[in-house]
């Protein structure tokens, strides 16, 4: 029977970690390692069905609240009914309270996982800052995403850096998949298309990147701004798209399965996040030879490609930004495939490892 490992997610949507956590149940072996889901949301995520496929097991929690006393009764309840050696948190500052429960129910493992390095400063901040502070004393391993992640989150705990790795072979840059692609978007002419990957959430500024387009706007006029992605700050940013007048050349797709074939149509990626614990798109945008314009509060592990990076503060004003990206649109798009790989970020490699290290963990 292979060994099961328990992920704590809150849920199995589309996002950047549940992509990441399904990147490696896809090419792990799963007659050695089998991953089961507690998931803290009644909805089916989209990943769901697959994982089931897998045999992977789904469980279901309340939402998670430290202050709920019928939180802790249906850990308690369900630690007593499924027995594991091993259980992996990815809730970040909140696996505090999931792993206190696993180490009263004997769970000899309990990784934390760090998947960001900042927080947005909402009514949550004090609890999230206050818990965090407690991992330390019920997680036994410490995993994240990049180094920032982890100073954030476990302070001078030692670590490991989980490689958020990707099937790099979809990303090879494909002339036949972008035409076909263009023609899905009716962007069959030579207009400019930028990109960006991301949750409408306060960390990937989105507002900030439509102040950007609308300065790009005056000095190319054709040109379009693909968002991918889905949340509940889409909305807002649709306003603002209306209020610039911007609709006709501002694409939202939704959460999409097929990020690396849209990726083929984009000229240039745009990245202007507060804060990231890696920020696994701008990979995946060098995969797919991509010039990339990230923000420099984005950590320094994500450049993995020679020229194709470049750096932009975000105290510069939107047209600064606007003129750094005209100025990067004549980078050569080719494949950067083995510098993806020699920086570890294949997915076959780093999955053996996460396999030997679940099985020596397993056997201790």
């Amino acid at each position: 029977m292979p060994i099961r490992i328990l992920h704590v997610v809150t849920d199995m949507r589309r996002g950047g970690l549940e992509t990441m956590l399904m990147n490696y149940y896809r090419q792990i072996n799963r007659n050695k390692i089998q991953f089961d889901f507690l998931v803290h949301r009644d909805n089916r995520g989209e990943y769901d069905d697959e994982i089931e496929s897998l045999g992977g097991n789904i469980y279901r929690m309340p939402k998670l609240n430290p202050f709920s006393p019928n939180y802790y009764k249906a850990l308690d309840n369900f630690f007593k009914k499924h027995k594991y050696k091993i259980i992996h948190s990815h809730v970040d500052c909140m696996s505090t309270y999931p792993l206190k429960e696993a180490q009263k129910a004997g769970i000899p493992v309990r990784i934390a996982h760090a998947h960001s390095s900042g927080q947005d400063k909402n009514w949550k901040y004090p609890i999230k800052y206050i818990s965090c502070k407690k991992i330390q004393k019920y997680a036994t391993d410490y995993f994240a995403c990049s180094q920032d992640a982890a100073k954030w989150m476990f302070a001078e705990k030692d670590f490991l850096v989980l490689k958020n790795a990707i099937d790099v072979k979809k990303y090879i840059p494909n002339e036949k998949e972008r035409k076909k692609i263009k023609r899905e978007f009716g962007l069959e002419n030579d207009c400019l298309i930028i990109g960006h990957v991301g949750r409408f959430s306060y960390a990937k500024n989105h507002s900030f990147l439509i102040d950007v387009f609308y300065c790009i706007k005056k000095y190319i006029p054709d040109a379009h701004l693909i968002l991918v992605g889905s949340g509940k700050g889409m909305i807002d940013i649709k306003r603002k798209v209306e209020e610039l007048n911007l609709e006709k050349y501002v694409i939202f797709t939704g959460t999409r399965p097929d990020v690396y074939d849209l990726m083929q149509i984009m000229d240039i990626f745009v990245f202007p996040s507060y804060y990231e614990g890696l920020g696994i798109v701008a990979i995946e945008a060098q995969a797919s030879g991509l010039p990339c314009i990230i923000s420099d509060k984005v950590p320094n592990e994500c450049i993995v490609t020679e020229g194709l990076v470049s750096r932009q503060n975000l105290c510069e004003s939107a047209d600064k930004w606007a003129k750094h990206i005209i100025e990067r649109l004549n980078t050569n798009r080719i494949n950067h495939i083995q510098e993806i790989i020699e920086n570890g970020y294949d997915i076959v490699e780093a999955a053996k490892w996460l396999e030997e290290y679940y099985v020596e963990k397993y056997k201790q």
